[in-house]
């Protein structure tokens, strides 16, 4: 996006950095706060386990707070969620986004079906969007409200965090364009918390990583990223 060779650096960094690092951090802290939270007294340790009803959403919070700081970071130091990051999205973004987020959905289910080949069924684990349908409290509406934070939120602050602030603080600081994508597809991969599923992921990162070289546009990878989530989605009513 901007160009900004006179942004403005913290610690002698350029501002997108901090806002990814603030991100990251928030992210973590509010997990630990929703974990405790919602925590049984008994020890348990599985808070998606323990959500119910308007508490489901809870497990959606943490992923909110990733794209908190490039908002605001680009409120405060740069030009705006448009110019620094394409955040409008154009007619191409949408078809980037498109072909890119069908791509890297052959991408993981290829990527995953190798891991399951290797490692087996039994040492790879469910994610957890697999245990939403089983605390929804019987009720369509709060599945609805998951499903739709999965494809339109966590898209946005993902994208936001990862291809938004990480990649033009990269950008700034002329990182090789190649290094770029691997290095933010890795990142996206590890932040899932996901052991058994960064191969795919960092997979699936690299070609929403293409969306983004493409268009040069944040758009078409929230685009590319919420076609790859929307399956998912759908698949928790099926288990409802």
């Amino acid at each position: 996006m901007v160009d900004d060779n006179a942004g403005r650096r913290i610690f002698g960094a350029h501002w997108a950095f901090a806002a990814f690092f603030a991100g990251v951090a928030g992210y973590h802290l509010v997990t630990l706060i929703t974990t405790a939270a919602v925590t049984h007294p008994s020890g348990d340790d599985d808070p998606v386990g323990l959500l119910a009803g308007p508490g489901l959403l809870l497990s959606f919070v943490p992923n909110l707070v990733l794209g908190l700081s490039p908002v605001l970071g680009s409120m405060r130091f740069g030009f705006g969620l448009d110019r620094d990051f394409g955040a409008r999205p154009h007619w191409r973004d949408v078809r980037i986004g498109l072909a890119c987020g069908a791509l890297a959905l052959v991408v993981g289910y290829l990527l995953n079906l190798g891991v399951l080949a290797v490692y087996g069924g039994d040492d790879v684990s469910d994610s957890p969007l697999t245990d939403l349908p089983d605390v929804s409290e019987g009720s369509y509406l709060w599945l609805a409200a998951a499903a739709a934070a999965l494809v339109i939120a966590v898209p946005i602050t993902e994208e936001l965090l990862v291809r938004g602030a990480l990649w033009n603080g990269l950008e700034h600081h002329r990182v090789p364009p190649w290094v770029v994508l691997a290095l933010t597809a890795l990142v996206f991969a590890v932040i899932h918390g996901e052991s058994t599923r960064v191969i795919a992921l960092f997979g699936q990162g690299l070609v929403l990583g293409v969306a983004r070289c493409r268009s040069g546009r944040t758009a078409a990878s929230v685009i590319a990223h919420a076609t790859n989530n929307l399956p998912p989605a759908v698949l928790l009513f099926t288990g409802h």
